[in-house]
Order: structure tokens, then sequence, then C-alpha cells
């Protein structure tokens, strides 16, 4: 058996126990900081409790007490933030929940929230920090990191969409060219009437996708829609927070909550800690990295053509026929490319995204020469 699916193994037999005997099997040490947050610690310190009845173990960094906590009394963020480094480093602790973390380049969390339209649980990738400074690479290891931390919380085989934001088509043509190359990505099925990979808002509320991939900016921005839009914004009350940092080092997680978390986001955020431990996060991220590496990661990412300007313009004429699959980012230089080509081109944008227009005698021939230079897949 693999280590994946000994882990979603090991995942479903303890909810099994945790059902039958009201108790959470998983005893991993959780460290939680209790300070910095907009509306206090005593919210933080009754999440801690609730998570502690619930049979969670919990270290408390703070000054309040928490009933059946290990409590670790701090007086300010800094001192937290040194004590959960030192429980981590330690090992007293397999994970921490806070609401402030410097990671690595490289290291980037995944967000988990509930979906409005359905009540499905949705893995975001990414919420915050930086898988790669390349935007493309950014959103592939996305969706890797996404995959580890679904499947850490026992989702088995978790499909795949990406929102539909800059980078998007040329990261999804990256992976399936990884997919092509044998590593195992189930693409998810937009519920719009054109279908594929690559989602839109109503995909977001619905929760099409077991993993959302976007960029870490983007991916904050709708864990925070997603969790306080039942409180008008004031307070995030819904959802598990911006997650894990998953990475390629073995760092031992750290999860991430806003400031403005109330008491049942922070409650989730521990149960998400104790699920990603038990089911051996960072083994899997470490084993579809690896994965990835061997299946091409560093291969799939193509650029398009450089385009020089230098070309007399050619005449304008109708374009009534839409090339779709191109980014936004490329749209002037594909357009140019096609008419240092010979085919008159504009770019534009339809409902679904950025478009090439060109005339309808010229379609055919237009796509062959973006799909050779690369622009669209």
């Amino acid at each position: 058996m693999s280590d994946i699916n000994r882990a979603a193994a090991k995942f479903f037999t303890d909810a099994a126990n945790a059902l039958e005997t009201g108790v959470a099997v998983n005893r991993a040490r959780i460290a939680v900081t209790g300070l910095g947050g907009e509306f206090g610690e005593k919210p933080i310190a009754e999440a801690c409790a609730a998570a502690v009845l619930k049979g969670f173990c919990v270290h408390y960094l703070g000054t309040e007490t928490v009933p059946g906590a290990v409590n670790i009394t701090c007086t300010d963020e800094d001192q937290c933030h040194a004590e959960m480094a030192r429980l981590l480093k330690s090992g007293e602790c397999a994970a921490a929940v806070t609401m402030h973390h410097n990671f690595p380049l490289g290291t980037a969390t995944v967000g988990r929230v509930i979906t409005p339209s359905r009540g499905k649980e949705m893995f975001i990738a990414t919420t915050t920090g930086t898988p790669s400074s390349d935007r493309t690479l950014s959103l592939v290891l996305g969706a890797i990191y996404g995959l580890a931390a679904a499947k850490s919380c026992g989702v088995e085989n978790p499909t795949v969409g990406l929102l539909n934001i800059d980078g998007a088509r040329r990261a999804a043509s990256a992976l399936r060219k990884l997919r092509d190359g044998g590593f195992p990505i189930e693409f998810a099925e937009s519920a719009r009437s054109d279908g594929g990979a690559i989602l839109r808002g109503n995909d977001v509320l619905l929760g099409t996708a077991d993993v959302l991939v976007c960029d870490p900016l983007t991916g904050n921005v709708l864990v925070k829609m997603l969790s306080a839009y039942t409180s008008g914004g004031s307070r995030e009350c819904a959802g598990y927070g911006y997650g894990p940092g998953i990475g390629r080092d073995a760092a031992p997680p750290v999860l991430i909550v806003s400031r403005a978390a109330d008491a049942p986001v922070i409650l989730n955020a521990i149960r998400y800690a104790a699920e990603v431990v038990g089911g051996g996060i960072t083994k899997i991220a470490s084993s579809l990295l690896a994965l990835a590496d061997h299946c091409g990661l560093s291969t799939v990412i193509d650029t398009p053509r450089e385009v020089a300007p230098d070309f007399e313009p050619l005449a304008r004429e109708p374009v009534t026929e839409e090339i779709p699959g191109i980014e936004v980012t490329d749209i002037e230089d594909a357009a140019l490319f096609l008419q240092k080509s010979g085919i008159y081109a504009e770019g534009g944008m339809g409902c679904t995204g950025p478009v090439i227009m060109v005339n309808e005698k010229n379609f055919t021939r237009a796509e062959e020469f973006l799909r050779e230079a690369r622009y669209i897949d």
C-alpha cells in the first residue's frame, strides 16, 4: 500500500473510531498562539477549550488559561512565536495554528473552505506564501500542494481545477503534460456549459473542484470572502482558515488563520492541523513533489516565442472568429505574431476570458500557428 493510500486508510479508521467513541482519536499536539487577534484573546481560548473537549491535544500560548490544555504563558506576539518555534523544533508539538508566519520562498499555504451553494468543502491552493517566483510554476506547484493537503485529509482522488486568472491556461497545459508523463491528477469540469478545468466564479460557490488552484493573493481574498460573507465581512466565522504551509522542506506544518478569525474558524483550524499531521502531509507532499520531478516538472512549462515588432502592419479586415485559450498577458504579442506570419489578428476579451480574433478564412491556420508558437495548448 502506498503512503498516500495508507494515510487515507488511517484517516477513515480514525474517523470511524471517533464516531463510535465520541472522542477524536488523533492526539497530535497542536500549538495555538492566542495573541494578536482583532477580537482579543477570549475567542481563541474558547476555541481551544472546545477543541480539548473534542479530544484534541492543545498547547495554548497566551495569558488565558484553557482547561485541559497545556498552558504556556506568553505576554506578547513575539513571545508566542518564539515559544511556538521552540515547540515545533523540539517535537513537543507536531503542528501550530497562528495568525502570522513568514514562510520562505517555495512554501505556501492551502486553505480549506465550505462553499455556500452546496456546503461542500474545498481546498484553495494557495492562500499565503509563494510557491515560486515564476507565475506558471507557482500555479503548478500550488496544484501539487493542494493535492497533498486534500489527500492528507482523506480525499483519495481529489479533482483539480484552476481559477480563470492570468497564467491559468499555461499552468493547465503544464499539468496536462505532467499527467501525460505519469503524474496522477484528475481535472475537475466546470459547471458552466463549456466545461473544462478552467473554473469561474460560479464554480467557486458550487465547490466544483476538490482543489481550486489560484495565486496566493487571489486565494487569500477567496478565503476571506467565503469565511466572512455571513457576518457581512466583520469577522471570519466559517471554514478552516488559510491552512498549512507546504513546500519542499520537511518542517512541521504551520497553519495560518486571519486576525479577524472567530472561534469556529480557530476550532476548525485545530482540527485541520490534527488531520494533516495524522494523514502524513509531510510525506505525501514529499512523495508528490518527487513524483512530479520524475514525471518532468522541470520541462513542462513552455514560454511563447519572442516577437520582433519590426514588420509592416497588415491592412485591417473583418475579424469574426475567436480563438480562446490565450493568456491575457500574451494577447498583444500573439496578435503581432500572427500579423508577422501574414494573418491579420486582433486581441479581444470574451465572456470566458481573453481571445484572439481573426477572419473566418484564417481561423484554422491561425490556430495552428498559435499552437506551434505555444501561445495556446
